[in-house]
């Protein structure tokens, strides 16, 4: 298994995991379709956004996803660089499942965000994730989880 960042090149296949993702997740029909504006705002932001997004590759198969959002806020004692980012879209597709796909995906993007100087990742769990953020040292924030860096 290897963890691939995306670029502009990608962003067909991008659209069509980010849509699988959000069809499994939200427990939607295959027959159910997405607002023209979720389509578009959500390419505009894979293609121009502030974030990185990878891929899990296990040879040429996608086996899963995630994207680490970068937020600029007012620099603060705690996060001097001002810097956060939010996790965002970590899915691993069934067949792949259990055999740590999303804790290498979550991994790289920490040491991304770290490299970026972010102090703080954010990120709303499932109940199916929660182990693995717990795992990798996430703290429940009564909101959602974050990680201090």
């Amino acid at each position: 298994m290897t963890i691939k960042k995306t670029g502009a090149n990608d962003i067909e296949t991008l659209m069509q995991i980010r849509l699988e993702m959000l069809r499994v997740v939200n427990k939607l029909n295959d027959g159910e379709s997405f607002s023209d504006e979720l389509l578009e705002c959500s390419r505009e932001y894979f293609l121009n956004g502030d974030q990185t997004t990878v891929f899990a590759m296990d040879g040429d198969q996608i086996a899963g996803c995630a994207t680490l959002s970068y937020i600029n806020i007012m620099p603060t004692f705690d996060h001097p660089t001002g810097k956060r980012a939010h996790l965002m879209n970590v899915y691993t597709r069934a067949q792949f499942r259990r055999r740590g796909v999303g804790k290498m995906m979550v991994e790289f993007l920490i040491e991304e965000a770290k490299s970026r100087g972010v102090t703080e990742i954010s990120l709303d769990a499932t109940q199916m994730g929660h182990p693995l953020y717990k795992s990798l040292g996430f703290n429940d924030n009564g909101e959602g989880m974050n990680l201090i860096l």
